[in-house]
């Protein structure tokens, strides 16, 4: 459930970054064709920032924004070897697109949460009384 709606926030941020920036392009025709290569989309940019990890190690994190860019860059060839109507045309739109795609996904997982906070949920550890 938690990664369907990572999916769901990443392709809502990668529509933002569509409307947002001239260079990313998304070539589909109707409004569900859109959504379902927003969505294939979604899930080859996270499986690629899984593994770009090891670029956020190697350049310790200080070229983030770098890497983001050049990662979404990725998922545009990805998206095209795979037929998917998704195209970035080069660094500087990937690069801005990175950035838009990182403040929606960061606001809209601020919005969302990870799950609803409950007061009459018991405390995680259990608490024992001792005499």
């Amino acid at each position: 459930m938690r990664f369907l709606a990572r999916v769901l926030v990443s392709a809502a941020a990668l529509g933002v970054a569509t409307a947002a920036i001239p260079g990313i392009e998304l070539l589909a025709g109707s409004g569900w064709s859109r959504v379902g290569t927003l969505l294939a989309v979604a899930v080859i940019f996270g499986l690629i920032k899984v593994v770009g990890c090891a670029f956020y190690v190697l350049t310790l994190g200080l070229i983030a924004l770098v890497v983001n860019g050049l990662l979404l860059w990725l998922t545009s060839w990805i998206a095209g070897k795979l037929n998917l109507p998704f195209h970035v045309t080069g660094f500087w739109p990937a690069f801005w697109g990175a950035i838009i795609v990182g403040l929606v996904s960061w606001l809209l997982n601020l919005l969302i949460g990870d799950r609803p906070k409950r007061d009459d949920e018991p405390p995680p550890v259990r608490v024992v009384r001792v005499r």
